[in-house]
């Protein structure tokens, strides 16, 4: 039985040598000037994979929330002050003016899924200026929010949904530049040399 467990030991040791084992080729060679730039290139098209994805991801989630916030306008064009986060507003507000704040809830989130979309720096502009409307529509919110009588936080989404969507938007919009510079950086990097 010793024996037996010895020899469990031993060649388990010898497993856990073999997995650890560093690579025979040696990593601290100069790449050759051809396997630099198929590296480089396959950061770029990983980058622009994954860049496309969360773009839509998050152009998706805006265009959710549009979705809604369409059927809150339509459901406030129809019967007034039926949805109850437009309800607490019925004595303080004209129902044209929920209406027109959900439209500009409405034009925020598709200029920043436009900017988010936009593969030129141009175009990013759109986030910008939908963060700074979301700005002025959630001060908007805030204020009618305080002078409701009782602070209602279940409506909170109302000031910071937009707002959320568009800083979200120009947060990942900002990751992904960082990113495309840091390859970028790497491609200026490149070095001349020829494997023998």
């Amino acid at each position: 039985m010793i024996k037996l467990s010895r020899k469990f030991r031993r060649n388990r040791r010898e497993e856990e040598d073999n997995n650890s084992i560093l690579p025979t080729r040696d990593d601290f060679r100069p790449i050759d000037t051809h396997e630099q730039e198929e590296l480089i290139r396959s950061f770029e098209q990983k980058h622009a994979q994954q860049s496309r994805l969360w773009k839509t991801v998050f152009a998706g989630l805006l265009l959710c929330f549009i979705a809604f916030l369409i059927y809150s306008i339509f459901s406030q064009v129809s019967s007034p002050w039926d949805l109850r986060y437009h309800a607490y507003f019925m004595s303080e507000i004209d129902s044209w003016v929920v209406i027109s704040a959900d439209q500009v809830a409405v034009v925020v989130c598709l200029m920043a899924t436009k900017g988010l979309l936009s593969n030129s720096k141009k175009n990013r502009r759109w986030i910008l200026g939908s963060c700074y409307l979301s700005v002025l529509l959630a001060v908007f919110w805030l204020y009618q929010m305080l002078r409701l009588p009782k602070f209602r936080w279940d409506i909170i989404w109302l000031p910071f949904g937009p707002l959320g969507g568009a800083c979200i938007s120009l947060y990942v919009d900002h990751l992904l530049g960082e990113s495309s510079e840091e390859i970028r950086k790497l491609r200026g990097y490149m070095y001349s040399y020829k494997a023998s």
